[in-house]
């Protein structure tokens, strides 16, 4: 589709949707240049409801409708297992996590490593995670969002592509006209988040999440009214039965349709590993990222869980199935593409009439807008907050270190694009982040939970695998391969696991733990449960365990079970499978009935604040 012919009223929308994004931008202005806890916790006044959308649109990036479309063209509807599997960590952080990290009063999670360690190693983790996660990891998230924001510029405006690739040399590389739309909109969302802070990324993650929700809803219900799919009974009707199962197949693909074919081992490895062994944004196990902003910035413990309760049941329950319905449409209606991502694209602009495409256009850039607003505040934080303020000028003024914060938001902003504009596939970076990062959630976890754990234990834990992976790439230079490594994704996550696994360990039993008055103080300021923490419990028996280790372990039983039963009972009642409906209803209900009953006892108590 040429942008001539877009009609009057998709423009409108679109120029709407950007003059209100701006309007709020501005309209928190001032008070996010109060201070670096205004710019990046909105104060530690956040709603649960707002604080857990904004982690929903944060995860509701441009990409995420095309990975969907990918995945279910190549595996069908159980090809999302692939990132479903996550659901098991994020219940995990609902439960285990959200309260203590409110509770814990620091700015980053990166900060936390110094309140929780000591010395110099606990300074050095401190800054290797500011840089290596706010700049190299980030900018690589950045960097695939982008690229796929290219893809949905590229085909609905083809006409850009005349100018090929080299006409636009940007920051020594080369790229495209789509992507220097990109480009453009990227340092747009630059300008609007450096302005507002997380207040005003916040509520304009809210505004975005309602349109983008809404467009893919709409989008979903005019490809099922399209006479080529006569809608979800056509659908089914023209695909192979496989292609809706929910659960993988384990062995070969079933014959004549897509189907999610794992062998057990590969199965096992996203179900049994990566979802507690992997560091992926929005999914850290125990919490972290921008997942851990907004739990921070919440009004109190209570809020911080609620929040993370409602950005898990409506990131993997509510979220896909639109998009997982455009994508099966787009097999119907373009059985033959090279690249089934772009399916998602092509049924935007032949299906939806005029106004509607201005409408699924601005919930994109609503998508990518923010996504990137909040990995840029995010990602700003480390750098300014955990390098900038602990190493460089550490004694500065909070207007110092807002106008810092709004000069590298800037700059990030920037980098990101030259990132985008040198990746060559989201897959493989998502590949690759993902196992590049095994080993280290256990650590992540334990961290909270097992007094022992020092900051040899994270540094090891984060940097084994990558001296693993980079000890592959060069010994494969010389055709010689690791063992355990030659597989591949995903089953070389038992081999990078089980490395770092060991390094980390002999790294906490050869080293010194933190001095016993930094446990007591961490201690006596996150009062975490469980027997990790009896010698350090036992120096300071008057702080009370506010809660049992067992009823967390039964809240995140039901968690999980009120997770896939609403996950699994959307699909059923899409496909109109009354029989299993019931089933999951069923499982909704006694989870339900089970958290309900144990959270009115959750008390509600406010987190000190940092350097309390």
């Amino acid at each position: 589709m040429d942008a001539m012919l877009l009609a009057p009223l998709d423009w409108i929308l679109i120029a709407g949707y950007f003059a209100l994004s701006f309007g709020i931008a501005a309209y928190y202005f001032r008070r996010a240049g109060r201070s670096t806890s205004d710019f990046f916790l909105s104060g530690r006044n956040m709603p649960w409801w707002l604080a857990g959308t904004s982690m929903v649109a944060t995860t509701f990036a441009a990409d995420t409708p095309l990975a969907v479309t990918e995945l279910v063209a190549r595996n069908g509807i159980a090809g999302n297992w692939l990132w479903w599997n996550m659901a098991f960590g994020g219940v995990l952080t609902v439960f285990f996590f959200a309260r203590l990290w409110r509770r814990s009063g620091v700015l980053t999670d990166v900060e936390f490593v110094e309140m929780r360690y000591d010395g110099k190693a606990a300074a050095v983790l401190r800054g290797v995670k500011a840089l290596y996660f706010g700049l190299v990891l980030n900018g690589i998230i950045m960097g695939w969002v982008a690229l796929a924001m290219e893809t949905v510029i590229g085909v609905l405006f083809p006409g850009l592509t005349i100018f090929g690739r080299a006409s636009f040399p940007v920051l020594g590389t080369e790229i495209g006209a789509p992507l220097v739309v990109v480009a453009l909109l990227m340092l747009l969302v630059g300008v609007y988040a450096l302005l507002s802070g997380l207040w005003g990324v916040v509520v304009t993650d809210a505004f975005q999440f309602v349109i983008a929700i809404g467009g893919s809803i709409i989008l979903a219900a005019f490809v099922l009214d399209m006479p080529e799919v006569g809608g979800m009974a056509g659908l089914m009707g023209a695909l192979p039965e496989s292609t809706f199962r929910m659960l993988p197949t384990l062995g070969n693909a079933a014959e004549g349709g897509a189907v999610l074919a794992l062998t057990a081992v590969s199965f096992f490895a996203y179900v049994g590993v990566q979802w507690w062994s992997s560091w992926y944004p929005g999914a850290e196990p125990g919490g972290g990222g921008y997942v851990a902003q907004r739990m921070m910035s919440a009004k109190d413990e209570k809020h911080s869980l609620f929040a993370t309760l409602w950005f898990t049941v409506a990131h993997y329950c509510l979220r896909p199935w639109p998009w997982i319905i455009v994508a099966l449409a787009a097999l119907v209606l373009y059985p033959d593409l090279d690249d089934p991502r772009e399916g998602f694209v092509l049924a935007m602009r032949d299906v939806l009439p005029s106004g509607f495409l201005g409408l699924m256009l601005a919930a994109f850039l609503a998508a990518f807008m923010s996504t990137i607003s909040t990995q840029l505040n995010w990602g700003t934080s480390y750098l300014v907050n955990d390098f900038w303020r602990r190493f460089v000028k550490p004694n500065a003024s909070e207007k110092h270190y807002v106008l810092a914060s709004r000069v590298l938001t800037f700059a990030l902003s920037v980098a990101a694009v030259f990132i985008a504009a040198n990746l060559q596939s989201v897959s493989e970076a998502w590949a690759l982040l993902i196992t590049a990062s095994s080993g280290l959630g256990l650590v992540l976890i334990l961290r909270w939970y097992w007094w022992r754990i020092n900051a040899w234990s994270e540094l090891a834990a984060t940097l084994s695998p990558l001296f693993l992976l980079g000890l592959a790439l060069f010994l494969g230079l010389f055709g010689i391969e690791l063992p355990g490594l030659e597989a591949g994704f995903p089953n070389d996550l038992f081999a990078v696991a089980a490395f770092t696994t060991a390094v980390w360990v002999t790294a906490t039993l050869f080293t010194r733990p933190a001095r016993d008055e930094t446990l007591d103080r961490f201690y006596r300021r996150v009062h975490p449960g469980g027997p990790g923490w009896k010698p350090v419990a036992a120096r300071n028996p008057d702080v009370l365990q506010d809660t049992g280790m067992a009823r967390l372990a039964g809240d995140c039983v039901a968690g999980v079970v009120l997770v896939y039963s609403a996950l699994f009972g959307v699909g059923h009642l899409l496909m109109g499978r009354t029989g299993w409906l019931l089933v999951c209803l069923c499982g909704i209900a006694a989870s339900g009935a089970f958290l309900w009953t144990s959270l009115k006892r959750l008390n509600s108590s406010a987190a000190p604040e940092a350097g309390a």
